[in-house]
Parts: C-alpha cells; structure tokens; sequence
C-alpha cells in the first residue's frame, strides 16, 4: 500500500478488515481477510468458557503488518475485534502503538462512510498533535 497518506483508518471485525489510507481528497482501500472466517464458537449453558474464539494473530499480525506506515491510526469495527486488534499491536507491534489515536464503534458502513468518519474524527485530531511521519 502507499505510504504517501498520514492518515489510516482500519474497519476490523472478526473475517476481514478494511485498511483506508487517506487525504483530503482521496482514499486507498485494501482488504485484508482473517485466517479463519468461518470459525464459531456456541456458548453452552452452565459451562466455564465465554463461547468466544480466541484472536486470530495470524489475522492481526497481518493487519498491523498493512498498517505499519500509517502516521495516525483510527482503529474502528462492530465487534471486539477492533479492542483484540488494539490489544495485538501494543503487544507485538509497539512502535506502532504510540500512532493509535482512537478505538471507536462503528457497524457495517460503506467504505466511503467510513472515512468520512475517519476525516471528521481526525480533523479534531490533528488539532491536538503534530502530523510528523516516523519512519521504522
């Protein structure tokens, strides 16, 4: 993906995420699938699990390894995922971390309305911190 974009928003839920690098007028969008897109778990009544599947980091590592040049990172999804992938990313891949700028809930949009969201949340953003690129 291009690295000419500062800014990178990421739509994660547990089958696939969408990685949009982005300016103010333009956007790149790759789509990264997980590992295991077809993997369920049911939580029976009366037992000691959550009924949830552990985090695919094959998936994550994917992910933060798509995103390792974003400037500033907005991570956003339906589900926990989006907190698993936060979560990843300051365990594996903390250099990364510090570009985090926020972990926000959002359901299934288009790819447009997306980073409109992405725009207008780091509008404020950037307002609170420098756009200086650190490259790895």
């Amino acid at each position: 993906m291009s690295s000419k974009h500062f800014h990178t928003v990421v739509w994660i839920d547990h089958r696939e995420a969408k990685i949009l690098n982005f300016n103010a007028d333009v956007y790149e969008e790759l789509t990264v699938h997980s590992t295991h897109p077809d993997q369920h778990l049911h939580h029976k009544a009366n037992s000691g699990d959550s009924g949830h599947a552990p985090p695919d980091h094959e998936f994550l590592k994917h992910v933060a390894t798509s995103v390792a040049d974003a400037g500033a990172l907005l991570i956003v999804g339906p589900s926990s995922a989006k907190h698993e992938f936060a979560k990843y990313i300051k365990d594996h891949a903390s250099p990364l971390a510090g570009r985090i700028s926020g972990v926000q809930s959002m359901d299934h949009p288009s790819d447009g309305t997306i980073v409109a969201f992405a725009r207008h949340f780091f509008k404020a953003d950037d307002r609170m911190h420098s756009q200086t690129t650190t490259q790895p």
